[in-house]
């Protein structure tokens, strides 16, 4: 599979009377197979690897960084007493149980519903010196400050670098990607955060059509917002510390620039610049402002708080030196004005090269900075309050002053409910974590390659919503839900790498030695002359370089020999005429091979190497073999699919081509000859199918399992299926469908089911349900035991229990059976030791609630403490499924169905061979879905089963060989006895006579989704009511009411069925007897002892009639009443 023959076969058939030799004798050139390129890449990135990366980043570098950062923490009172963080590490994930420390593992925390966490460790020396006593240095060691929680398979997990056994022992699945954490023992996953990049400019209009140039500026110590915005043909300011906007020649003299001719040099000789700035300029001059005394004092009148001359641009100020703000103010302005002159150059806010993906460790190292500030805030605080009272005789130990619980509680806190509070870096966001759902292995899967958008999804808004170009091969074009958030939330694709930081000083002193020149030697006429570019590094202007091609080149070949790091970008944007590297976080990227005029670099040895194992993936990057774009880089090259539609111009040559869909996506056989929305749903419908979930899934106690009993791997199978793992882990079985009209059960896409293969097991499955309990601890006492009563009359609910008040694991359990029982003491302030025999418990027990007649079976019970110190106890209750009339099947091509009927063996048509279908579909699910990947599907498949070959249909696979053929699977089948086009002679079941047209037949790759109908039956004759309303309740696991709302309530007015309405809103739902007062038209009440009516009102009962309302109307007049609004009921007679 996959390499192009290197032989030319020639049909004698044709007819060449003349052969051309020379031709036949040439050596084949054929395209070297990169396929196995991709498992290597999966090996050290992608998927789940960024996540990793950025969490690695982060404990090992991120950390020390914020540590020394804010080292020191003294006092207001005293400078002889302070203390210094000197180190701080990450320990291994432990648990300290009874003084002794016990290794943790992720398995053991899901059980016991603790969090997957390891101690933050610093080394620190202080000074207690308050009276001069101890005036030396102490210093201490591994001191614990908090404990971080470890996201699985990172470097400082139990599981990092474990093979499989390894990984057995410690009870966790080979093919789990990891990637998340374990947090009070769910499994939590931080989604990648989509954002607008910072430190760049970005033009745009605001909300009232003026066009503005704003730049979020964020740097390790401040970050702000600032606009340049034009209103009225006047240029202002917006800045967070002006009360208002400012006159921006104001802030330019302020910053020196006194000569408005400076200015206008700086933005550039062509008189139509100098004309949209003349109305500033005379505004400026209106106002009086021409030294920067003056404007200096203009803006003090506008600051909010005492900031004198900072203004928030991408730059630094030194030594009171504002000529780099004055540019970077004035290259601000200068696009700008070429957007006003021409509308071409608006920024695209959507192009995901404007675009960064935070990652886990940057949103962690957010969280940690803070609590850690606010960790040493507490303990200056508590310094200023107590070191006047503390006595000299007293000892007193700084290093005591640490609350290590702040750092554990908040990390958890947020990691567990999902809401990222950061006042100081004024961010707050919800949602930012999810529960990894693990009802397939696919969606474990993309819970770790979803990105949750920046964006409300109530806007209605289109732009953000399309598919942008520039996703290509970076995001996966199929992979997004459908409904309100759809074209927001996206998937990463195959290949996609997201960058952690990396360092800038080597970066700047290279481009020094490059040949870039500093500004501040040039005057401000060559700042836009025509000759040179500027030179921007992350939203830094370094300089300008009078050869710009030249300058990206030699950093390119840099970077290709490893000098620099592999994600550093260089892009020549021609039309802004500038050259932007980026080094920064976020950004997305893919590996590519790397072509010299066409050819590319990668020959046959270098892939016979890597299955040799002599090469891995790094080796060829440092090779200069291949090399990683980021999205504004590959507007620099131009990329060929396939390396024989390489032309001499072309720079770099795609991996393979299907790695531009995502894990999901990948799934699908043939999807690029579907309709595009059916691989969109069925990337929905790819995470709800049952199957299994993990090698280790009957060692797991969810809330709630599926699995199915026979899961099979694809006949028809794709690259990608083999990569994540899928073949091993399937989520589906492989049905025989014909294709074909039976019975009328099968219209609207629903399918006609053979009884005998349910009989032997198709699309059977198990559920799994969790139930807790516990016995809790109390002041003194605690719950006990309960020895279930074994009398005739507790006999049958107790049935399952054994001795200690628990159900035994396989036992049968029925509705309303005991599965817990425990003793409560009466008293819980009295301790059992000095009165054992009078605290007498009562007995409290838990019965389960399943479906009537449904028999569900223990399947394991397991007893374990919680965090608190409670036993607690977990039941799995299991329970076999077999398909029945509603449930939800779907093929892998967004074909979804339920099952119409189920009809015996005997009457379902078979072929000449004996072989029956397992299904029947409706032929009209075709035309209109135009699923021709289906068909395909069921051809591979059949090719497959009869020459015992897994066939391939990976997405634009015939020219690189990851798909076969619809030719050569039609060769095959006609080789092993059936039709080419894949259509059977069948007989009918009930006459046994032939049919009247042959039948599309063959093997399809079914799944059972997870929405059965057991689950959503629901009806109710009389039940529970609600207690303020006295209606009935609503939903089903409340044994609710039906509702008939207004629409319904309209249906009926309209038939005029007034009886009806009547019963419906009323007497089936809360009739109530009020009596009404003729007189007054208030409610009054009857006395039942004495059998008296009387009116509040009127103070007698002569006049009250008694008639039927609903409940919830009394109550509204009584509500109404209550508000001194008097609603009277007039009565005629009936």
């Amino acid at each position: 599979m996959g390499v192009i023959e290197d032989s030319v076969t020639l049909d004698a058939s044709q007819g060449m009377s003349k052969v051309d030799r020379q031709f036949l004798a040439a050596p084949v050139k054929s395209a070297v197979d990169k396929f196995q390129l991709l498992p290597e890449f999966l090996k050290v990135r992608g998927l789940v690897k960024e996540h990793l990366d950025s969490f690695n980043y982060f404990v090992n570098t991120e950390i020390k960084k914020i540590v020394r950062a804010n080292d020191l923490v003294k006092t207001k009172v005293t400078d002889k007493v302070f203390l210094r963080y000197t180190d701080v590490w990450i320990g291994t994930p432990s648990v300290v149980v009874d003084g002794v420390t016990d290794v943790l593992t992720p398995q053991r925390c899901r059980l016991g519903d603790m969090t997957y966490s390891a101690p933050i460790y610093v080394n620190i020396e202080y000074c207690n010196d308050i009276y001069g006593y101890n005036a030396n240095l102490q210093k201490k060691t591994k001191v614990i400050i908090g404990r971080m929680p470890i996201m699985l398979k990172s470097n400082k997990c139990v599981l990092y670098g474990k093979d499989e056994d390894e990984l057995a022992k410690v009870g966790e699945c080979p093919l789990d990607p990891g990637g998340y954490f374990v947090v009070k023992g769910n499994e939590k996953v931080i989604l990648i955060q989509e954002q607008l990049s910072k430190n760049r400019i970005i033009i745009d209009t605001d909300k009232k059509g003026c066009i503005q140039a704003s730049v979020v500026s964020s740097t390790a110590t401040t970050k702000s917002k600032t606009t340049i915005v034009m209103e009225k043909e006047k240029i202002y300011l917006i800045l967070n510390s002006f009360t208002s906007k400012v006159p921006i020649m104001a802030v330019m003299k302020a910053m020196g620039m006194e000569s408005d001719q400076e200015v206008v040099q700086m933005l550039g000789r062509d008189p139509q610049y100098a004309a949209l700035l003349l109305p500033s300029i005379e505004d400026c001059a209106n106002q009086g402002i021409y030294t920067r005394e003056q404007a200096l004092e203009f803006l003090e009148k506008r600051v909010q708080s005492i900031h004198k001359k900072r203004y928030g641009k991408g730059t630094e100020v030194r030594d009171n030196n504002f000529h780099p703000k004055c540019v970077y103010v004035v290259v601000m302005l200068r696009r700008m004005m070429d957007a006003l002159l021409n509308k071409h150059s608006m920024d695209d806010k959507d192009y995901i090269g404007n675009k960064r993906f935070e990652l886990s460790g940057q949103l962690i190292s957010l969280l940690f900075e803070d609590l850690f500030k606010t960790m040493n805030t507490s303990i200056t605080l508590h310094l200023d309050k107590n070191l006047d009272k503390i006595s000299p005789s007293s000892k007193f130990d700084i290093s005591k002053c640490i609350v290590k619980e702040d750092i554990t509680n908040g990390l958890e806190r947020s990691l567990s409910t999902g809401n990222w509070n950061v006042k100081r870096f004024n961010m707050d966001r919800t949602g930012v974590t999810q529960i990894v759902s693990r009802l397939s292995f696919i969606a474990a899967y993309g819970y770790m390659t979803k990105i949750s958008p920046q964006f409300e999804k109530s806007r209605k808004v289109s732009g953000p919503r399309a598919l942008q170009p520039s996703q290509w091969g970076m995001l996966c074009p199929c992979d997004t839900p459908e409904g309100e958030q759809c074209g927001l939330v996206k998937n990463l694709a195959l290949m996609t790498h997201v960058t952690t930081d990396e360092e800038e000083g080597p970066i700047i002193a290279l481009c020094s030695c490059l040949g870039v020149e500093d500004l501040s030697q040039l005057s401000g006429e060559e700042l836009h002359s025509l000759s040179s570019y500027l030179i921007i590094l992350n939203g830094l202007i370094l300089g300008k370089h009078r050869k710009p091609q030249f300058f990206a080149n030699a950093m390119r070949k840099l970077r290709r020999t490893g000098k620099i790091a592999d994600f550093v970008s260089v892009y020549v944007n021609e039309k802004q005429r500038c050259v932007y590297i980026a080094s920064d976080g976020g950004r997305v990227c893919r590996p590519l091979v790397i072509a010299d005029n066409g050819v590319s670099r990668i020959k046959h040895h270098h892939m016979k190497e890597l299955k040799d194992g002599v090469r891995n993936f790094d080796s060829f990057l440092q090779e200069g073999l291949i090399e990683y774009l980021d999205v504004n880089e590959e507007n620099n090259a131009l990329i060929a699919l396939y390396e024989g539609e390489a032309t001499s111009e072309t720079t770099h040559i795609e991996i393979e081509p299907f790695t531009i869909l995502g894990v999901c996506a990948g799934l699908i056989p043939f999807p690029h000859h579907n309709q595009s929305p059916r691989n969109t749903y069925q990337c929905a419908m790819g995470k709800q199918a049952m199957g299994n979930i993990a090698y280790n899934q009957l060692c797991r106690m969810d809330t709630l399992i599926y699995l199915l009993v026979y899961p099979q791997r694809p006949l028809l199978t794709t690259r990608t299926i083999e990569l994540v793992g899928y073949d091993k882990l399937g989520a589906g079985q492989n049905a025989t469908v014909a294709v074909m009209s039976y019975s009328g059960y099968d219209i609207e896409d629903a399918i006609v089911m053979n009884k005998s293969s349910l009989d032997r097991g198709f699309g059977r499955c198990i559920v799994m349900k969790r139930h807790t309990a516990a016995f809790q601890k109390y002041q003194n006492t605690f719950d006990q035991i309960n020895i279930p009563s074994r009398a005739p009359h507790d006999r049958e609910k107790n049935q399952i229990l054994d001795n200690d008040g628990l159900a035994s694991p396989g036992e049968i359990i029925r509705h309303q059976d005991v599965y817990f029982t425990k003793l409560i003491p009466e008293n819980t302030n009295v301790s059992l030791k000095s009165q054992p025999t009078n605290n007498k418990g009562r007995p409290y027990r838990q019965t389960y609630k399943g479906a009537e007649g449904e028999a569900a079976v223990v399947d394991r019970v397991a007893l374990c403490s919680d965090q608190r110190g409670n036993l607690c106890v977990k039941f799995m209750v299991r329970h076999t499924r077999r398909p029945e009339v509603g449930d939800k099947f779907s093929s892998r091509h967004g074909q979804k169905g339920v099952c119409g009927t189920i009809i015996q063996q005997e009457d379902f048509p078979f072929s000449e061979r004996g072989i029956c279908p397992d299904l029947i579909m409706n032929p009209h699910g075709f035309p209109s879905r135009m699923t021709v990947g289906k068909m395909i599907e069921l051809l591979g498949s059949k090719a497959g089963v009869s020459c015992g070959k897994f066939h391939y249909g990976s997405a634009f696979g015939e020219p690189s060989g990851h798909a076969h053929k619809v030719e050569d699977i039609s060769e095959t089948l006609v080789k092993h006895g059936f039709c080419y086009n894949g259509k059977d002679f069948l007989y009918s079941g009930i006459t046994g006579m032939p049919l009247q047209a042959y039948i599309f037949m063959g093997p399809i790759y079914y799944q059972k989704l997870k929405h059965m109908v057991m689950d959503k039956m629901h009806a109710r004759g009389m039940g529970p009511r609600q207690l303020i309303s006295r209606q009935p309740t609503e939903g089903r696991s409340n044994n609710g009411g039906l509702r008939v709302g207004e629409m319904e309530r309209d249906c009926l007015i309209a038939y005029g069925a007034s009886n009806l309405i009547y019963e419906r809103l009323m007497i089936s739902s809360d009739p109530f007897e009020v009596q009404v007062c003729r007189k007054c038209g208030l409610l009054g009440y009857e006395n039942r002892k004495t059998k008296t009516k009387v009116c509040s009102t009127c103070k007698n009962g002569d006049n009250l009639s008694s008639m039927k309302l609903p409940y919830a109307c009394k109550l509204l007049f009584q509500e109404i009443q209550s508000m001194n609004i008097v609603p009277k009921l007039s009565l005629a007679d009936s």
